[in-house]
């Protein structure tokens, strides 16, 4: 694959698990995943993490890998070259593996005394992706082997932290986020 194809691969592979922690900010609210509990005196995740951002995001990276799929014979015809359709379980690991990773690092967080919302370099961009792709790997071993190759692998860690940091700064200036990052 060329430098362009290993591109436009790793960011259609990764839609299903980038698109879930935005769709979360739109759906959330409700009762928070932890119920209001503490540990050693902190939340042990906080308000923010809630039963109906998370199922909200996990459908909507699912709904996206399926649309995903019915595009991809066309996208494939249109570009030359191949992209990738997406078994149910991949899916399923891809945006519940970035909702996961998004709860993780809120634990994290609390443990290290940062408030809802506070910046957590390295982390805050790239938790939800090591997760979903661990997570895709262990359930969807070979179509994972497959598809994500090293050059794929680094370009998704090269790609998140600057989509992630620029979709973050449009959803601040729509007012959909408290802080930009």
């Amino acid at each position: 694959m060329n430098p362009l194809e290993i591109v436009v691969v790793a960011f259609w592979l990764m839609l299903p698990a980038y698109v879930p922690n935005n769709a979360a900010v739109l759906t959330g609210g409700g009762p928070p995943i932890d119920g209001g509990r503490t540990w050693d005196g902190k939340r042990v995740l906080g308000d923010g993490k809630t039963w109906r951002g998370t199922a909200g995001g996990i459908l909507a990276g699912v709904g996206l890998g399926l649309l995903l799929n019915f595009l991809a014979e066309g996208v494939s015809s249109a570009l030359g070259f191949t992209v990738a359709e997406f078994p149910i379980v991949a899916l399923l690991a891809l945006a519940a593996g970035a909702m996961l990773g998004d709860i993780l690092a809120s634990f994290l967080k609390r443990r290290t005394g940062r408030e809802r919302g506070a910046a957590f370099p390295g982390i805050d961009q790239l938790d939800f992706v090591v997760v979903s792709l661990v997570l895709t790997a262990l359930v969807a071993t070979d179509w994972f082997v497959e598809w994500f190759t090293l050059p794929v692998i680094l370009a998704v860690l090269i790609l998140t932290p600057v989509l992630h940091v620029g979709t973050n700064i449009i959803a601040f200036k729509l007012g959909l986020k408290d802080e930009p990052w």
